[in-house]
């Protein structure tokens, strides 16, 4: 009596287990729009006292692919750790920062402490895509 309830309870388990789960193609979309980028340091004299602080708290270090963005794209999905591509570059960039309430469609693509890299990219009209999660 005892073992066909052990033999039940096996198959159910295993039933839930192998349950396939859902991928991120079935979970997210991306989402493509138009933007003005531009770049940032993290030195005090571009942010504040503690320029390795992010809006979000996140800590920044040098080498990260990270980005700020103007508070209005925070509205259409792009919020905290939101993966996105950027035109140009090869890497995803993760949202780290917000930018400041006067900019309008905006990123600000985090370079570290390489100001001479973020002079010589200076602004750009450029695509780029997010992930968002899918609406149900």
């Amino acid at each position: 009596m005892f073992r066909n309830k052990y033999v039940i309870l096996i198959i159910v388990l295993t039933f839930f287990h192998c349950k396939e789960k859902e991928s991120d193609e079935d979970l997210y979309e991306w989402q493509t729009i138009n933007v003005t980028a531009t770049a940032y340091n993290s030195l005090a004299y571009q942010t504040n006292s503690n320029p390795s602080i992010t809006a979000f708290g996140d800590s920044l270090k040098s080498g990260m692919r990270c980005v700020a963005v103007s508070r209005d794209l925070l509205k259409m999905g792009l919020t905290h750790n939101t993966p996105i591509t950027i035109e140009g570059f090869d890497s995803i960039y993760l949202v780290k920062d917000k930018m400041h309430t006067r900019w309008k469609k905006r990123i600000d693509i985090y370079m570290g402490t390489d100001v001479k890299a973020a002079r010589n990219w200076g602004r750009k009209k450029v695509t780029i895509s997010y992930r968002v999660p899918k609406k149900k």
